[in-house]
């Protein structure tokens, strides 16, 4: 089918009150402001268009009805349009952020459960800080008017610079999603300086880890054993609260890398691993599981996965009159000596029988903890103990 000519000619007056209504929608162009239109609908409707393009992608901007605009000033408000277009801007972008950003707490209210729930595995830290520190200076403004002075300012009346620049990082991931969205044009957290911050090493003393062991024991049995078996395998508070009984098996701990409906978020890097459990860490888990195959090692009264063990963790730490450690997620460097400690023979002996045989160990003991040893071309957890021990 041929495609049609547009209809072009310079329009007057006259011209618009002859335009008359077509089974489909007509569109005639004016030849004396370059992009304005003038868009007849079947049912009779006039309404004047600027048409451009930004991106290489057309895009439409409605100024409105005819009858209601003249045609000099559509003319007027299409030359400032493609002014705007000419600068780089797109005109329509930012009429629909300015219509649908809305407030910022609506924007970050939409953020948390459109994507960061969906996506973001740590979405409780960054949420809690919007809440502690943005929302109650920026929930009644529109998203679109904060600027990076207020970022800025709401930066600095935050003490500690390890949350400050977290804070920073957790608005701007929100107005970067809002961008994508296309509720607002700009991210005012760029360009905004972080903050200097110095990399702190809390490592456990061998003399400070029965102390901190027994000082668990005032987090109830639940929490407690959960803290026991976080020191001796150092993997992730978030992994060793939502450790599942049926992801253990022949004493591995099976970590599967995506998220399972039983309440396992998955890795961090989406991988799964595989972690030897020490007899210790055994022990604490057949003692809670009372003989049970499935469900959460350390659950709740409701049999949800425990929180509060970064709770407890302080707790501990100031009943010892101690620096404070903190549960972090690179995990303690002093987990190597720990490990060597808690495995015991089984570990030690599964070390010195690799090597004399001049091969590798399979045990890692390191600030992870205790973890299958990667090969080249093996992936993690592949071989069992006692095919490793026979080979």
């Amino acid at each position: 089918m041929p495609r049609t000519a547009p209809n072009k000619r310079k329009l007057t007056a006259r011209i618009l009150q002859k335009v008359k209504p077509q089974p489909h929608p007509v569109m005639v162009w004016d030849t004396y402001q370059r992009g304005l239109a003038l868009r007849v609908e079947p049912t009779g409707y006039k309404a004047w268009k600027v048409i451009y393009r930004h991106g290489n992608r057309p895009r439409w901007f409605n100024i409105g009805a005819a009858d209601a605009i003249s045609l000099s000033e559509a003319r007027r408000l299409a030359a400032e349009i493609m002014l705007e277009v000419a600068r780089g801007n797109d005109p329509q972008a930012e009429r629909k952020a300015k219509r649908m950003a809305g407030t910022f707490a609506e924007v970050a209210d939409r953020y948390l459960n459109e994507h960061a729930k969906r996506k973001n595995k740590s979405w409780e830290q960054a949420d809690y800080l919007v809440r502690r520190y943005l929302l109650p200076a920026w929930a009644k403004l529109s998203a679109k008017v904060i600027t990076r002075s207020d970022v800025r300012t709401v930066m600095g009346r935050i003490k500690s610079p390890t949350i400050g620049n977290q804070t920073l990082a957790a608005a701007s991931a929100i107005f970067s999603w809002a961008i994508k969205q296309e509720l607002v044009t700009t991210n005012p957290c760029r360009g905004v300086e972080r903050n200097e911050t110095k990399s702190r090493e809390r490592v456990l003393t061998d003399a400070e880890i029965p102390l901190f062991w027994s000082a668990f024991d005032d987090a109830g049995l639940v929490r407690s054993s959960a803290l026991k078996v976080l020191l001796l395998t150092g993997q992730r508070p978030g992994e060793v609260a939502r450790m599942r009984l049926e992801h253990i098996a022949d004493g591995w701990w099976t970590m599967p890398g995506a998220p399972t409906k039983l309440g396992w978020l998955g890795t961090k890097n989406s991988q799964t691993h595989r972690v030897w459990l020490p007899q210790a860490a055994r022990d604490i888990i057949a003692e809670l599981s009372d003989e049970e195959t499935s469900g959460f090692v350390f659950s709740s009264a409701r049999r949800h996965a425990i929180d509060g063990l970064d709770d407890a963790m302080r707790a501990a730490c100031q009943r010892l009159g101690v620096e404070r450690a903190t549960l972090h997620s690179r995990r303690y460097p002093h987990a190597a000596p720990l490990a060597r400690r808690m495995v015991g023979v089984e570990g030690i002996a599964l070390e010195r029988a690799s090597r004399s045989r001049g091969t590798q160990s399979p045990l890692r003991l390191c600030g992870k903890g205790i973890l299958l040893r990667r090969r080249r071309r093996d992936p993690v957890g592949t071989y069992p103990l006692q095919d490793r021990r026979s080979a």
